[in-house]
């Protein structure tokens, strides 16, 4: 697909680390495109590990490993119908 000067959203369920994001925003550099801008339902500014700034977030969240609404452990809690807080034991 030709992104050449067109603008795009990327979508994404966790931002955590960041390195996929980096990754992308790298790929998408070779496109050319008009402007590239980051949706995420959840962002964890304390895991990053690249600087990063997501343009719209649902939710600010401490470093915890979560499950539900579609984030899996093991592809366990995906569907659940609230995020939850996986407890370590």
């Amino acid at each position: 697909m030709d992104l050449k000067d067109r603008h795009v959203i990327i979508i994404e369920d966790i931002v955590d680390t960041g390195d996929t994001m980096r990754y992308l925003f790298e790929e998408l550099k070779k496109h050319h495109c008009a402007s590239v801008k980051l949706a995420t339902l959840v962002f964890k500014p304390a895991a990053l590990k690249h600087p990063l700034t997501p343009d719209y977030v649902g939710f600010e969240v401490p470093p915890d490993f979560l499950v539900g609404y579609g984030l899996d452990y093991d592809g366990l809690g995906r569907n659940l119908n609230s995020i939850y807080v996986l407890k370590s034991e």
